[in-house]
């Protein structure tokens, strides 16, 4: 069974940083594709970063520059370190990962329970 879990959201202000954190069980993060999301109230869900099996990145226009994603293999954990971060950014940021070597966003298949970013101006 797989199990996405992510730590580290919370409240900062505007250009602070947060670093989140998603460890995976029964999946190998360096498998197949990772990314994460992100949903504002009102808004669509929007990827935000993406991870693929052969270390290729990918980021949305809002965030390029800003944010980093990677992965620790030895510890099975997938990263998203956000930096000057703007009110725009809150939202609720979830970790997900793909069954297999498919990598748009209608193939990720496992999600996490998402955790919450707020950034005041």
């Amino acid at each position: 069974q797989v199990q996405l879990v992510e730590s580290g959201g919370g409240s900062v202000q505007s250009g602070g940083s947060l670093r989140l954190s998603c460890a995976a069980s029964g999946y190998i993060v360096s498998r197949y594709c990772m990314g994460w999301f992100r949903q504002a109230p009102d808004k669509e869900r929007e990827r935000v970063a993406s991870l693929n099996f052969n270390g290729a990145t990918n980021y949305a226009d809002s965030v390029n520059g800003r944010f980093a994603i990677s992965r620790d293999n030895a510890k099975n954990t997938l990263s998203l370190q956000m930096n000057s971060l703007k009110p725009e950014d809150t939202a609720v940021y979830y970790c997900a990962a793909t069954a297999d070597l498919r990598c748009a966003d209608a193939y990720y298949r496992y999600w996490g329970q998402g955790t919450q970013v707020t950034v005041s101006s």
